[in-house]
């Protein structure tokens, strides 16, 4: 197991004496292992993405809120505060496989933010991503099974009343579906689709643990 700490740098960043952009971005950082490239890689890849975040928070997204913000002040509005909050979540962390997502929420105005969720799937050892391909035990109909796996789980989900889906979700979830959307647990292997990709905003993202 690697020594993992998730770094922070946040900051309120203000215009006329009021704040209108809040960011706070987390970022994985391997502290410990026996791989000593692949930590390096990582780590240096890791930073890179968060530093490009900070960029885009201090810059588009500040000119972004500089202008909503004069608008709103002309017109009488309440100001709003733009954000940008990037969590991450370790998920799996064995020998050399290193697993995690990271979900980034923006609020650019209106009535509400959108969520992103990206993910990582690490061979420390090769010091490479791998595909979920890796993961097929040489099945060349792997997709089909995880697509077969998918819809069951929510034609149940919806019998039993638990889950809320858009009508058209087994033509959704094949058009939607981005094989660089999973992550590794112990269980197994966990699919994810974005928000709106196959069901109501208020759902939030969904996850399908295959096997």
């Amino acid at each position: 197991m690697k020594e993992i700490k998730i770094n922070i740098i946040e900051k309120e960043l203000y215009y006329q004496g009021e704040v209108i952009v809040r960011y706070k971005i987390e970022y994985p950082e391997i502290i410990n292992s026996h791989y000593k490239e692949g930590m390096r890689i990582f780590n240096q890849e890791n930073r890179k993405i968060a530093l490009e975040r900070k960029e885009y928070a201090e810059e588009e997204l500040y000119e972004q809120a500089k202008q909503t913000y004069e608008f709103n002040k002309k017109n009488s509005y309440p100001i709003m505060i733009y954000e940008l909050i990037r969590e991450c979540n370790i998920t799996y962390n064995r020998e050399q496989l290193l697993s995690l997502y990271c979900d980034e929420y923006i609020f650019e105005g209106g009535a509400h933010g959108n969520t992103l969720r990206k993910s990582q799937n690490w061979n420390l050892e090769l010091v490479k991503e791998i595909p979920l391909q890796a993961f097929s035990k040489g099945n060349p109909y792997y997709l089909v099974n995880i697509l077969k796996q998918i819809n069951n789980q929510i034609t149940k989900q919806i019998e039993d009343g638990t889950g809320a889906y858009f009508p058209e979700y087994c033509q959704l979830v094949l058009e939607t579906f981005n094989i660089e959307n999973y992550y590794l647990i112990q269980k197994g292997i966990v699919i994810f689709f974005q928000q709106y990709d196959i069901a109501p905003y208020a759902s939030g993202i969904h996850t399908f643990l295959v096997k």
